[in-house]
């Protein structure tokens, strides 16, 4: 029987059935039967059929999450009072054909990579003819027994492990190695197979490469949500060595930094009890611990320093590979353009304003029927008798009076009066100007 998950096969729990699945035993019946042998015969009740397990099949296999699957465990899954679906086979391969689920050997043969290097120890709990009838395409195993894969949810799952490698402390350098991994994974991978699967479906998607180094497996993650993995090669193999070799440095400091306590511990209590000569041994080895710490201290110093210029040597790299890329763009974006081009075409901008200037004067001076002329004289015209009426102020003037001011005057009156005006004719030239004055003020207050 086949395994693909780790809970053994077994009824479904109510909630993952629907709710006919108690209650319509006459519906129940009909989609337990098996399949009309060709669906001409009565679509209708063919596709509701295939809809209704299609749904369960797919549904149950995101609900429990695990990526793998086979007939027979279907079957048991979905046993209903002692009885088995009869069509599950014909469903599972409408979801074969429909790219909804994948043979696993045909998945593994699809990933372009010889995973048997690295991963044949992981498979051989499969028998050797399951092997022979991926490679020689003779079926031997029964149906019931193949393992499937849902071919989606690996999909959603290797994207899921990827990003928790992203978001981790291991993805300060891209080479990790494999048991590390596993470990961060445990709560994605419910088994180590499916981990391997996983792994094989991010390595068909070009975003890790598995190498096999002095016996122990390191994965290389592509940098980058979208970016494809470049193959493996002496860099990331000597920076993967020098990060465990500062892990087992950091490590060995840390035991030796236990041991020197406990070496002045050893000495105190050596002191109080009287016993010189052990305290005093104590404190040499305590010593020569400290000693040695101090020289891990240096040696752990300088890996680190030589991993620091190996990640700014990569920064250095990627940004000369920036500028290499912004150079190239730059000289295909001003390849047709010279100073030359720049200056013509900005005078024949400056051309362009100039007449589109001379253009709008020209239609804002035509007139409307020849009227224009006219009408503007007169405008103008209304305009200054709007103007003088806009500047005259009212002014207040006196009350009139009510008396006359100046009587009627009598014909002798006048007539003396120009007697003396006569008489008076000759003295005008011996009189002074100031004097003259005054009978012509007189006169024109008398007229």
């Amino acid at each position: 029987m086949c395994s693909p998950g780790r809970a053994p096969p077994g009824p479904a729990p109510a909630g993952d059935l629907p709710p006919e699945w108690e209650t319509d035993d006459e519906r129940m019946a009909f989609l337990f039967s098996a399949f009309k042998q060709s669906r001409e015969v009565n679509s209708t009740e063919w596709d509701s059929k295939m809809a209704f397990w299609v749904g369960l099949v797919l549904a149950r296999g995101r609900r429990r999450g695990v990526v793998r699957t086979c007939l027979r465990e279907l079957q048991h899954s979905f046993e209903r009072r002692g009885s088995l679906p009869l069509g599950l086979g014909t469903v599972l391969r409408e979801l074969l054909r429909r790219g909804k689920l994948q043979r696993e050997s045909d998945f593994m043969a699809s990933v372009d990579s010889s995973w048997i290097s690295w991963g044949v120890g992981v498979f051989i709990l499969k028998p050797l003819k399951w092997t022979l009838s991926s490679v020689l395409g003779d079926s031997k195993i029964p149906e019931e027994e193949e393992v499937l894969i849902y071919v989606e949810l690996l999909q959603e799952k290797a994207e899921e492990v990827y990003r928790l490698y992203q978001s981790s402390s291991l993805s300060s350098h891209p080479v990790v190695a494999l048991s590390e991994l596993r470990s961060l994974c445990a709560g994605v991978c419910p088994d180590e197979r499916t981990f391997y699967l996983l792994l094989l479906q991010l390595q068909k998607e070009k975003r890790v490469t598995i190498l096999e180094q002095n016996g122990e497996k390191i994965v290389k993650f592509a940098r980058g949500l979208h970016a494809k993995v470049s193959p493996m090669n002496d860099v990331d193999i000597g920076v993967y060595q020098l990060m465990q070799s500062e892990q087992l440095l950091s490590q060995k400091v840390e035991s030796l930094s236990q041991e020197a306590e406990k070496c002045k511990e050893d000495a105190r209590s050596a002191c109080r009890a009287g016993k010189k000569q052990l305290a005093l041994r104590c404190l040499k080895s305590k010593r020569r611990t400290e000693r040695r710490i101090e020289e891990l201290h240096s040696k752990l110093d300088a890996v680190q320093g030589i991993l620091d210029r190996i990640y700014a040597s990569q920064t250095d790299q990627m940004v000369f590979n920036a500028y290499q890329a912004g150079m190239g763009a730059l000289k295909l974006s001003m390849r047709d353009v010279t100073v030359e081009k720049a200056e013509n075409l900005v005078d024949q901008i400056q051309e362009l304003c100039d007449t589109q200037d001379e253009v709008a004067q020209t239609l804002a001076g035509v007139g409307i029927n020849g009227l224009a002329e006219m009408d503007t004289e007169e405008l103008e015209k209304e305009l200054d008798s709007l103007l003088q009426d806009s500047t005259k102020e009212p002014v207040d003037l006196p009350p009139v009076p009510q008396k006359v001011l100046n009587p009627p005057v009598s014909d002798a009156e006048l007539e003396a009066e120009l007697e003396k005006l006569s008489v008076s004719d000759g003295d005008l030239a011996q009189k002074t100007p100031s004097a003259s004055s005054e009978p012509k003020t007189a006169l024109e207050l008398h007229l």
